[in-house]
């Protein structure tokens, strides 16, 4: 989904979406070519209601400077419009799943598939 460079339009996003996993790359990053679908099957299949927004720094800067991601990959989760975790360079899968579980489950009452 693209933001058109505009930070307000991201920012509207994440206010308006109870869950919202944030993934910042660039088209050159090797790691994050091979991590973000990994991260993309993880979120559809064990959290269907997170929505995932991919964030090309070198597209949208004003949008990954608003945000201070200063470093690829990066991955903001956000509940309820405010950043709850962050995850820079080394992600773990498993440390990003431990993160979503508990408020996926309290903001959509159910658990994780």
């Amino acid at each position: 989904m693209p933001f058109d460079n505009d930070p307000d339009r991201l920012t509207d996003f994440i206010q308006t979406h109870p869950m919202v996993l944030v993934y910042f790359s660039t088209p050159t990053c090797n790691v994050c070519k091979a991590l973000r679908p990994k991260v993309e099957a993880l979120i559809a299949e064990e959290f269907p209601r997170v929505d995932f927004v991919y964030i090309d720094t070198t597209e949208e800067p004003a949008v990954s400077g608003q945000l201070s991601v200063f470093a690829v990959p990066t991955l903001a989760l956000f509940t309820d419009g405010r950043e709850s975790r962050r995850f820079n360079r080394a992600v773990s899968l498993h440390d990003l799943r431990e993160a979503v579980t508990r408020p996926y489950g309290i903001i959509f009452d159910e658990e994780a598939p």
